[in-house]
């Protein structure tokens, strides 16, 4: 989770993996910390092991399931080829860090992680969660969907006819999980009742 706006994506992500008995690799930057408790009546503590804990409580997951990896954990297996998972999801993505998975920066772990996985060709899911985009934007965008990512923004659709936040947040959510191949019931297919 980057400092994007849009939390509730981030959260509700790992809600699901959880529920899906995935185990979960969790890297949460400064700024999506401080997203986290504006957007959210939740407060996520900065120490990996309290975190941990906290999450663990809330989506009710198995000891071992999530995992959280401060952003200079260097020594994690999201660091290395030889450890990286096969699929990974930024969520929200901010268009900084976006800017620094298309370049390479890999001054952070969350950016060492996409790096990773860009490099070992497995799949890389960035959700930004900005409007405008500025060509700048679109050109990373561009860069990173020709290196294999997929560009998957958080623009909820209305076919469903939602009627609350949670149904735009659970759209979005929902097509992640399928990118992923997990299924969800919180969205039908397009044609399904």
């Amino acid at each position: 989770m980057t400092g994007a706006s849009g939390a509730q994506y981030g959260l509700r992500l790992l809600e699901c993996l959880v529920k899906a008995g995935c185990t979960v690799y969790l890297m949460v930057s400064k700024a999506a910390l401080l997203v986290v408790a504006t957007e959210t009546d939740f407060k996520l503590p900065a120490q990996p092991k309290k975190m941990v804990d906290l999450l663990s409580k809330r989506f009710d997951a198995r000891e071992g399931q999530i995992k959280v990896f401060s952003k200079e954990d260097w020594t994690s297996p999201v660091a290395s080829g030889s450890g990286a998972p096969g699929q990974m999801v930024v969520c929200p993505c901010s268009t900084g860090t976006l800017s620094s998975i298309a370049v390479g920066a890999c001054d952070n772990l969350i950016e060492r992680a996409a790096d990773v996985v860009l490099k070992e060709k497995n799949q890389l899911i960035l959700v930004p969660r900005e409007t405008p985009f500025s060509t700048v934007h679109l050109q990373n965008m561009l860069t990173l969907s020709r290196m294999g990512a997929t560009i998957l923004p958080a623009s909820p659709g209305f076919y469903h006819w939602p009627k609350t936040i949670e149904d735009m947040v659970d759209f979005v959510v929902a097509r992640i999980l399928s990118h992923l191949d997990i299924e969800q019931d919180m969205v039908s297919k397009w044609g399904e009742d």
